[in-house]
């Protein structure tokens, strides 16, 4: 990653020892979350009971946020640093995927017609 091109936080120190540190631990229950919002996310998908649908949403909702704060407590800390997009390569990024909805079923992407 360019170093100039980076936006980070400053990094929390942590002590490199056997014991997990308090980023071990976020890590942790970040890994968790993820792993849990795509299971509430296949579970959503097999619901066949409006009620039970409704549950699960509520909860998926909860567990994606959840997974957002732990993401932005990392990000506060200094654990995830992100590249500024160049402009450019937005273009060209946009280009590509919008040459994509001419494959779509219905036309532009727009859902049926």
């Amino acid at each position: 990653m360019n170093q100039q091109n980076k936006i980070q936080n400053p990094e929390l120190q942590v002590p490199k020892t056997p014991q997990m540190s308090e980023r071990d631990f976020i890590n942790d229950q970040l890994a968790t979350e993820k792993y849990m919002t795509s299971s509430y996310s296949i579970a959503l998908n097999e619901a066949s009971h409006t009620a039970l649908y409704q549950d699960l949403a509520g909860i998926c909702e909860q567990t994606q946020n959840c997974q957002r704060d732990l993401y932005n407590v990392m990000f506060r800390k200094g654990f995830y640093a992100l590249e500024a997009a160049d402009a450019q390569k937005m273009q060209q990024s946009y280009q590509q995927f919008q040459g994509y909805t001419n494959q779509f079923p219905y036309g532009n992407g727009n859902g049926p017609q």
